[in-house]
């Protein structure tokens, strides 16, 4: 496990979902990430996704918008867990947007 701070991603939610404050409280979870790329950081284990056992049971995606890495899309698992969270402008190599 390594640390990870969310702050910035919890100030995203709080701003772009304030109905919706699960999101940010699940957020504050993610203090140490399973692993970690340039545009994509695992708070969950994502062996055997979906399947019987497997803690990685995924419910939805969620979009946070990051001036400096576009698009971020959270994967939000059934239990409520953010699973992983993928920047999509590191991906994409520019300020991508998904939508």
């Amino acid at each position: 496990m390594q640390p990870f701070d969310p702050r910035e991603l919890i100030d995203a939610a709080r701003r772009e979902y304030p109905e919706q404050p699960w999101i940010a409280e699940a957020l504050g979870h993610c203090t140490e990430a399973f692993s970690v790329s340039r545009w994509m950081v695992h708070f969950v284990d994502p062996a055997k996704p979906n399947e019987p056992g497997s803690a990685w049971q995924f419910r939805e995606n969620v979009i946070l918008e990051s001036p400096a890495d576009g698009d971020i899309v959270l994967d939000i698992l059934k239990d409520g867990r953010v699973g992983a969270i993928e920047y999509l402008g590191r991906l994409l190599g520019h300020n991508g947007r998904a939508r």
